[in-house]
């Protein structure tokens, strides 16, 4: 599990803008004009549509694709009654997830109200504003009653997904590791440990695939669901069971599936060995399962397991149903979630983990042996398949059963807009955080005796995406960790001036090199003082994988000793710097944005060629744009002539890639405009994703604006061609920037011999 620091915590939800989520208007408002029409007297018009025929209002608001996520702070998380104001972080961050995912909207709505029946109300009121409820960390057994009562009441669809998330992803789990096991669901024993909401909605999943409710043996805090139990509620009452059973041991005697949503560590390794052979244990406690994964695992080695962690295989993570159950019950305007849509997401999730698993999967999470097994029952949340599986799936059932008031009838046309709402951007830094954990590789930081470095490298550490070696004054560094009360114990750090020895040895090495270049021995000598030479050196020799400056100091400055003790990667002619942009749908590559000054068309040429290879390396086709002020030739000038010369040799020296211009910058991502006026062009059908710009000016110019002003996220600069990874950061960048860059800089070195920056 990633470690989480309790000041990072608070300063993330703090610094800024306080909290995770914002309101963006969709429609122009910067004229008077503007504003009549979403206003006074404009706004009137499609009030009048929506009072002759309420069903308008899902085309003239955004009610189709906004959820509620609401709760009354009953159960949160592992915190438990907490009330409603501090659940509010909860609810945004649920936001969050339904609009990385999904691309569904949210209000969170925090109610304070512990009265089931007033509750009910006020929630049944807000219904013309939603298009769909999602109920969220309500206490059982009042959650049962709400949302029974509000799915009578309601006309849209709502889920509380406490219980029928992991009742929907568990399940399919179960699915396969039955299949895996030769057994049939109606066949199996199952002891279910926990009464609460999640472990009811489980239960009663499981039975609605074929379970028998007589092998179902349940327990809460107060032990076994039996029937002369006087303090049962009437949802309990559903499970108890007429055998002969009092103890958790005796209930685990041959046993097929166990199934934990209760606490940590209350499952001893004897009661494992007593289950039947290949038992399935789905351990869901967080952030402690009932009986930890590698005990289990070494009790019973034919043992199949889940849990609800992240770094255990086979994760039962709400994530991988919510956001695409919404948002396929909101494509087709369903009227309710209902049983048979649970039950086509629950197959959809199975069906899928038994389908050959992408490269950008095995890419994200630094595994190529990702395959339908033991270790593999379910997808992993990052697998881009899961909106257009899971979603054309729930709504499909929800036709079939009749609750939805508008059909789909073109599914690849909806499989291509599920697509166009999320972009594999969403996942982009994700994949890369991930792999970097898979093989962590050593970065040094030549600017250590930096508060934003220190944190950065603190975060590194923690999270386990690299082990940093930390250049700079012993004295000062360690000042600054104090002050700041951070966590670098055991992380190596260096000063460069009580490095006598190993800095003559560096100097003789560069001499060595360069004593032909002007270079003397005194001069190798005085340069390894500087950490950025030291540290190239480091590099270079083999005793750090990656290295990164640049924070203090300018970027000329910084790359000129990488240069000289590194070099190009062999081959290459130039190295070039590039930026992503993480828009709303795609990411977009700019370069070169931070070396090549004035590059000429053959340059140009070798950075297109960089740039397209880097493109491939996050896991993106490049689709390739010339930039210029001209569109083909419509304005005659040193850049375009140029821009145009260095798209005809490109597409003789790379000949699988998709290039054209030159163009102006908005006709290359404009794909309308692309196909109005320039139909003829290669870019024509998808548009631009990857811009090289006629000068450095131009590009570092662009992206300063965009990062700036353009509400997007910048990553970079990723410095391309060099012969080890070295990557140079915007001077000023943030401690995120900088975490950013170390993960890229880790997954370079993994690719050192491969696929490379």
């Amino acid at each position: 599990m990633i470690k989480v620091n309790r000041e990072d915590a608070l300063n993330y939800h703090m610094e800024g803008k306080p909290g995770k989520i914002e309101v963006i208007p969709t429609k122009m408002v910067s004229t008077q004009h503007d504003l009549a029409l979403a206003y006074s007297p404009g706004v009137a018009e499609p009030c009048k549509e929506i009072y002759a025929d309420k069903d308008n209002v899902y085309k003239y608001t955004a009610k189709g694709n906004l959820v509620g996520v609401i709760s009354n702070g009953t159960a949160v998380l592992g915190l438990g009654n907490i009330g409603p104001d501090a659940s509010k972080p909860v609810m945004e961050g649920k936001g969050v997830l339904f609009k990385k995912f999904a691309g569904i909207d949210v209000f969170d709505i925090e109610i304070d109200c512990n009265d089931p029946e007033e509750f009910i109300r006020i929630v049944k009121s807000l219904e013309p504003t939603f298009g769909g409820i999602n109920l969220e960390d309500i206490k059982a057994p009042e959650s049962f009653k709400i949302e029974n009562a509000l799915k009578e009441q309601m006309n849209i669809p709502l889920m509380h997904d406490d219980q029928h998330g992991t009742a929907i992803i568990s399940a399919a789990a179960l699915l396969n590791a039955l299949e895996l096991t030769n057994r049939k669901i109606g066949d199996i024993k199952m002891v279910i440990n926990g009464a609460g909401a999640a472990a009811i909605a489980c239960t009663k999943l499981y039975i609605a695939l074929g379970a028998h409710l007589d092998n179902i043996v349940m327990f809460d805090k107060d032990g076994i669901i039996r029937p002369e139990r006087d303090d049962l509620d009437i949802y309990r009452a559903q499970f108890v069971t007429m055998r002969k059973i009092n103890t958790l041991q005796e209930a685990m005697q041959d046993a097929d599936v166990f199934v934990g949503l209760s606490a940590g560590n209350v499952l001893p390794a004897e009661y494992v060995q007593l289950m039947a052979p290949n038992p399935i244990i789905f351990a869901l406690a967080n952030p402690d399962p009932e009986i930890p994964y590698d005990t289990a695992m070494a009790t019973r080695p034919d043992l199949i397991m889940a849990t609800g962690r992240s770094d255990h295989p086979n994760q039962v993570n709400n994530v991988l149903g919510f956001p695409y159950i919404f948002r396929g019950a909101l494509d087709v305007r369903a009227t309710e979630i209902n049983e048979a849509m649970k039950l086509a997401a629950v197959k959809a999730l199975a069906e899928l983990a038994k389908e050959p698993v992408p490269e950008l999967v095995h890419k994200a999470y630094g595994d190529n042996t990702i395959n339908f097994g033991r270790l593999y029952l379910i997808p992993k949340p990052l697998d881009p398949r899961l909106i257009t599986t899971i979603s054309p799936a729930v709504a499909k059932a929800a036709m079939e059963s009749g609750v939805a008031r508008k059909p789909i009838t073109d599914w690849e046309a909806y499989e291509d807009e599920l697509r166009e709402r999320i972009g594999i951007d969403q996942k982009l830094m994700s994949r890369i955080t991930i792999q970097a954990k898979k093989d962590v590789k050593t970065v040094v930081f030549a600017e250590a005796d930096h508060y934003k470095i220190l944190k950065a490298a603190q975060i590194v550490n923690e999270q386990h995406i690299a082990n940093p070696i930390l250049l700079g004054n012993r004295k000062r560094i360690q000042a600054i960790i104090d002050e700041n009360n951070m966590d670098l114990q055991g992380v190596k750090i260096i000063d460069t001036y009580e490095e006598g020895e190993k800095r003559e040895e560096y100097a003789k090495i560069l001499f060595e090199r360069r004593q032909r270049k002007g270079l003397t021995l005194f001069d190798a000598q005085r340069l390894m003082r500087d950490r950025n030479y030291f540290g190239s050196m480091m590099l270079d020799t083999g005793e750090a994988d990656a290295l990164i400056s640049g924070l203090t100091r300018d970027y000329s400055k910084t790359i000129s000793p990488a240069l000289q003790v590194i070099g190009v990667e062999e081959g290459i002619n130039k190295v070039a710097g590039m930026y992503i942009i993480l828009g709303p749908k795609e990411p977009y590559f700019f370069a070169d944005t931070t070396v090549n000054v004035n590059p000429t068309a053959d340059e140009l040429v070798d950075i297109i060629g960089l740039t397209a290879r880097t493109v491939r390396f996050f896991d993106t086709d490049p689709r390739v744009a010339m930039l210029s002020y001209s569109n083909f030739g419509s304005v005659q000038g040193d850049i375009p002539s140029k821009g145009a010369e260095a798209v005809r040799k490109a597409k003789q020296r790379y000949p699988g890639l998709l290039i054209d211009g030159e163009m102006q910058a908005n006709t290359a991502l404009n794909r309308q405009l692309l196909r109005e006026h320039y139909p003829f062009s290669e870019l024509a059908e998808k548009g631009a994703n990857t811009l090289v710009f006629p000068t450095l000016a131009s590009g570092n110019i662009a992206y300063k604006v965009l990062q700036e002003i353009g509400g997007v996220e910048v990553i970079g600069p990723v410095l391309m061609g060099m012969r080890k990874p070295v990557h140079i950061l915007q001077l000023g960048s943030s401690i995120r920037d900088i975490v950013n860059i170390v993960a890229i800089a880790a997954v370079d070195a993994q690719n050192n011999n491969k696929q490379r920056i």
